[in-house]
């Protein structure tokens, strides 16, 4: 803990993580309306990120990853509608399995109406959390809360547990389209990592540096890097460092609306089998 509070902590999340896409990371601090990035680091197991988020400390975090289902799609197919006993339920099933019920939920739906939604999508502009390609974020869910669980976090509005450890579901996407609109900053395909993206990621760092993105204009927060972490943010074109980064600083926005007194990090109410993504 530093003299401000808990760390911050940014997580850009796979559900799947090697070598070439490891989870990644970002440890930051909040004190006097400044965001700073202390390190990034890089998890090419499951198992080695869930033992990191077990260890004890005093942190907020902003995971990449949703932490609920649809409502619609839990009562369709007869599963708990409890949080809890939702997830556990979900993740003791085999992918293929997912796969599966969630492709002859939607082949039973009309075109344009294929996944369920929650109430956070749409403000969010996020995927369904049912979404099993492209990205598998239905596949993040069944590895990452289960990981969270097992580890004694917090979930904000869903589950209590450690109040030191406190985990909040984040989308880097809507952070950054609120600077960029539809440009894009990264691409994992060699071929797509063009020069028109490394500007743009230039251009998002500005923003967050000089505090004049909307989220953190309207929070008084503004980020502060070293000249070598900039490089290191710019260079990477995948854009998984820089997701962590935006991670984090969603979690520093909800810090500051903890310290502000609101005993949710300016979460409004929501449905508590969905989840609700900050800053949405």
């Amino acid at each position: 803990m530093n003299a401000s509070g808990p760390t911050l902590w940014g997580c850009d999340f796979s559900s799947a993580p090697s070598r070439r896409k490891p989870i990644v990371l970002a440890r930051g601090g909040l004190r006097a309306g400044r965001v700073t990035l202390e390190r990034l680091d890089s998890f090419e197991t499951l198992a080695g990120f869930g033992a990191c988020l077990a260890e004890p400390g005093a942190w907020v975090g902003g995971f990449d990853l949703p932490f609920g289902l649809p409502r619609e799609l839990v009562e369709q197919l007869g599963w708990p509608t409890d949080w809890l006993d939702c997830m556990r339920h979900y993740a003791a099933l085999e992918r293929a399995e997912i796969r599966d019920r969630f492709a002859a939920f939607c082949a039973a739906r009309p075109v344009g109406a294929k996944f369920a939604h929650r109430a956070t999508d749409r403000p969010a502009g996020s995927s369904p959390s049912m979404k099993w390609v492209n990205p598998p974020v239905a596949f993040m869910l069944h590895a990452g809360v289960p990981l969270l669980l097992d580890a004694g976090v917090t979930l904000v509005g869903l589950h209590q547990a450690d109040p030191a450890r406190v985990a909040l579901e984040a989308y880097p996407g809507l952070l950054a389209r609120s600077v960029l609109g539809a440009r894009s900053y990264k691409s994992d395909d060699k071929a797509r990592q063009t020069p028109e993206r490394l500007i743009a990621r230039k251009d998002l760092l500005h923003a967050l540096e000089t505090g004049a993105a909307p989220l953190l204009r309207g929070s008084g927060l503004r980020l502060k890097l070293s000249h070598a972490q900039h490089d290191e943010l710019v260079a990477d074109a995948s854009g998984d460092r820089l997701d962590a980064l935006l991670c984090l600083l969603q979690a520093a926005w909800a810090l500051r609306q903890h310290q502000g007194g609101q005993a949710r990090y300016g979460l409004p109410k929501f449905d508590p089998l969905e989840g609700w993504i900050v800053t949405a």
